[in-house]
């Protein structure tokens, strides 16, 4: 008896499996792993410090491409200001286990049509290590590729 529950909960296990599929596309590069490298840094009592790495601060104010989904701050179908994540917002970025995914403030030079599908930016990249409360990156004059 014991063998066959065992037998039923295997099958049922393998199915399970197959039935997984991948939730999004993984758009972690190079680039976005050095995007990763930024970290928090308690300073003082109840004050935390952004830690940019010299590899992330050898692409500050440079050209990048960054491969990612579109992460829409106001209502509407195009737009020229969003946010730009290795995760799509159907994820939900702020929800779930784990850190919240790296992202990037973008600006872009034309308008761009959101999609629930991957795109590539092109922009300069900037670090915002001013200490106020906006972004910490920014993907300035992007196009879309």
């Amino acid at each position: 008896m014991t063998k066959k529950y065992i037998t039923v909960l295997l099958m049922l296990i393998s199915f399970s499996v197959v039935a997984q599929e991948n939730v999004h596309t993984d758009m972690r590069t190079p680039t976005w792993n050095l995007i990763g490298l930024k970290y928090d840094k308690q300073v003082k009592p109840l004050v935390w410090q952004a830690i940019f790495p010299p590899a992330l601060k050898a692409i500050n104010n440079k050209v990048i491409e960054l491969p990612g989904f579109i992460i829409p701050t106001k209502v509407g179908n195009s737009f020229t200001e969003f946010m730009f994540s290795i995760v799509p917002v159907a994820s939900c970025p702020y929800c779930g286990t784990g850190d919240i995914p790296s992202m990037i403030e973008v600006k872009t030079l034309k308008s761009v049509t959101w999609t629930e599908e991957p795109i590539t930016l092109k922009g300069k990249f900037v670090i915002n290590d001013s200490g106020d409360s906006r972004s910490t990156f920014f993907l300035l004059d992007a196009v879309k590729k």
